[in-house]
């Protein structure tokens, strides 16, 4: 929403005023933004954990699929960062190779790239070759003795090149995973909120009958100010309680985050910027694309 917006600025200040304690301490700046977030996802994502950073609210989403699932192995794409905490650079193919490689329970999947992937553009059924790699995986995991708990991805692989994986992909994705017993977890932290124009969340790209079971999401959800969250559904969440361990973080979904949380979404709403990304997108795109026309070093556009 732009550096220092006025609206935000204000929303911080105002709350730091009257009260900022940790969110042991019942606040309705908490339940309010729940209720505000809860409005732009499907119904079933009604359950939210807020933390203070996207390392933080991936490494929960891994907890809660492990709880969940009683399962212990993820898939991943290839190329993929997902934060900075130790369990994270282990799913961070983009990371885990130039450290202490790849762990047994990690599991790497193409990137469904049809520009310069395995199955390109011209390839008769790219969504189903590809899901299909993830479907391998599942089975020589099994032949293994290992158990998948999450398939784990950024809706649109950013550090892995801004792909758009073609629609269709994680729907059959989705199939094979929870075949066999796992998760699916849409990393939305650098692609969320609205970002992609069309829909709010990268996710929506895929089609109205695409749910993930765990979204988490950072970046610009707090414009700047350290926040982030991870919403689920209800069994999963349940599953995770039923530990006895509940789940605390001192600054995370503090009454001035939540401010601040609650701020953003208006701006985005008040200033239209959904309809602006799709309007600037767009108009670059066109731009752009009559560029590659013109130059042939330029290869794809996205």
């Amino acid at each position: 929403v732009g550096h220092c917006h006025p609206d935000i600025v204000k929303a911080a200040h105002e709350q730091n005023q009257l009260l900022n304690t940790n969110s042991r301490y019942l606040h309705d700046n908490l339940v309010d933004y729940a209720e505000r977030l809860s409005k732009t996802l499907p119904e079933k994502l009604c359950i939210f954990y807020f933390l203070n950073s996207g390392s933080e609210a991936n490494d929960l989403a891994l907890r809660l699929a492990r709880q969940y699932t009683k399962h212990e192995d993820v898939i991943v794409l290839d190329h993929a960062y997902h934060g900075h905490l130790t369990s994270l650079i282990d799913i961070s193919p983009y990371k885990f190779r130039n450290l202490e490689g790849q762990k047994e329970w990690v599991h790497v999947a193409p990137v469904p790239d049809t520009y310069r992937g395995l199955y390109r553009e011209d390839h008769q059924d790219s969504v189903t070759a590809y899901a299909n790699e993830v479907k391998n995986i599942i089975e020589q995991a099994h032949k293994r003795g290992r158990k998948i708990a999450a398939f784990f991805a950024e809706s649109l692989p950013s550090v892995g090149g801004q792909i758009i994986p073609p629609a269709g992909y994680f729907q059959k994705v989705a199939e094979h995973v929870h075949k066999a017993g796992g998760v699916c977890i849409a990393d939305e932290i650098q692609v969320g909120f609205g970002r992609v124009g069309e829909h709010f969340w990268a996710f929506q790209l895929q089609g109205e009958d695409f749910i993930p079971d765990i979204v988490t999401m950072g970046k610009p959800i707090g414009n700047g100010h350290p926040l982030a969250c991870v919403a689920t559904t209800k069994e999963i969440a349940e599953a995770f309680a039923a530990t006895g361990v509940e789940y605390f973080n001192t600054f995370g979904g503090n009454p001035v985050s939540c401010a601040i949380g609650l701020a953003v979404l208006d701006v985005i709403e008040k200033e239209h910027l959904q309809a602006h990304a799709t309007e600037v997108g767009n108009f670059l795109m066109k731009l752009l694309k009559e560029q590659k026309i013109k130059h042939p070093i330029i290869g794809d556009v996205r």
